[in-house]
């Protein structure tokens, strides 16, 4: 895990007005074994499935050579070489923006007739220093590619889009010429000084609405707004089951006795043993606030008290179904899918004692085994969500 800074990255995304899908493409994905992490925004011409499908092509492309570390020439030419050509327009058509950030802060953008990313630096504007590289390949010659190299900083953010956002309100008779680059600089920077912690995903959200306005909410062109956010990591710690040995009880309540930050317990045993070696309160839940799952319970000190394998069950459930319009309702495992998704280092350990209580045969048949489902709940935190998990049995 990186302990200098958190990569918080989010993109929102409209379509055009009247269009079933996004001509957008926004990829992203951290590499654990190089603790690096790559994100990729492209906007293929026009909008639709035509749109979406040069926009796949490119994104996929960038990615991939982006994860070989090629050069920025060589990943511009073999993606514009791939492209299929516009007949009327005679040009290989998707933009494509390529953001590479490796462990130590080290950033490097490589923009290609994407609008131009804003950095900012706490509230206020950084410029990285830009520099331009022109293409001299006969088929491309001429075509020019921005880019730069910087030191990310804790509180430092990425912001970038398509063209939806900067064209947005174009016509209309407050913005005849579009919203423009320096009027979305200065929406970022103006939302940046009221609230400075304001999360990737509230700002991208933010952004879009304000594009969507401007077109009086209906966006005239497929629309994205990404932002990547470094900053002070949110830690959490979830602890399901009790240890395979009872001698190692006193060993995980003291792992999380000495926790720094929010903390969730699934299993009552569990709950018991931590409560007992900690001589913290505990109280049985007896609210219902979900009819699948048994009440939330209590114990002094700890932000949340579950019950264990359907509850951790029904968590994986959720991840794997969770998209932008997903509504977390009040149930206990909602409630941990909340705290999941609120915190970016997750720590989960995994006690590997067999509960008798799920080898009877009248249980259903998809209540996993405890340590498969928690497996399950970490790729998906890492793959689906780009969550920092550190899985531990005892």
């Amino acid at each position: 895990m990186n302990s200098k800074f958190h990569i918080d990255i989010d993109c929102q995304q409209e379509f055009h007005h009247g269009e079933l899908i996004c001509g957008d493409v926004f990829l992203s994905r951290r590499i654990k074994e190089e603790n690096r992490t790559i994100a990729v925004l492209s906007d293929g011409m026009g909008s639709g499935v035509k749109a979406n499908v040069l926009a796949t092509l490119t994104a996929s492309m960038a990615m991939n050579f982006a994860l070989e570390h090629k050069d920025v020439k060589t990943i511009a030419e073999i993606i514009m070489n791939t492209l299929p050509i516009c007949s009327v327009r005679k040009v290989s058509y998707s933009t494509f923006t390529i953001i590479d950030i490796e462990y130590d802060g080290t950033t490097k953008i490589i923009e290609f007739d994407n609008p131009s990313c804003i950095i900012t630096r706490g509230k206020k504007f950084y410029d990285p220093g830009w520099r331009t590289i022109i293409l001299d390949s006969e088929e491309n010659k001429g075509k020019e590619l921005r880019t730069c190299v910087f030191n990310a900083q804790k509180e430092d953010r990425i912001l970038f889009w398509s063209d939806g956002i900067m064209q947005s309100g174009m016509g209309s008779q407050e913005l005849p010429f579009g919203w423009g680059h320096e009027n979305a600089l200065k929406y970022c920077l103006d939302l940046i000084q009221s609230k400075p912690y304001i999360s990737s995903r509230n700002l991208a959200i933010s952004l879009i609405k304000r594009a969507k306005r401007n077109d009086h909410d209906n966006p005239k062109d497929d629309t994205s707004s990404g932002v990547i956010y470094f900053r002070e990591a949110r830690k959490l710690l979830l602890c399901t089951g009790p240890p395979f040995e009872k001698s190692k009880d006193s060993e995980l309540a003291m792992k999380v006795f000495h926790f720094r930050g929010k903390k969730i317990i699934c299993g009552g045993t569990t709950a018991e043993i931590i409560a007992r070696e900690l001589s913290l309160k505990f109280a049985a839940g007896m609210n219902i606030s979900d009819p699948e799952l048994p009440p939330v319970s209590y114990v002094e000190g700890i932000n949340l008290v579950t019950e264990g394998i359907l509850t951790i069950g029904k968590v994986a459930k959720i991840l794997e179904e969770y998209n932008n319009d997903y509504e977390l309702g009040s149930g206990p495992a909602d409630q941990i899918v909340h705290y999941l998704l609120q915190s970016d280092q997750i720590s989960i350990i995994n006690g590997t004692r067999i509960n008798i209580a799920h080898q009877d045969p009248s249980l259903p048949v998809e209540l996993e085994i405890r340590r498969t489902v928690v497996k399950k709940v970490a790729l998906l935190l890492e793959e689906k969500f780009l969550k920092d998990v550190s899985l531990n049995f005892i």
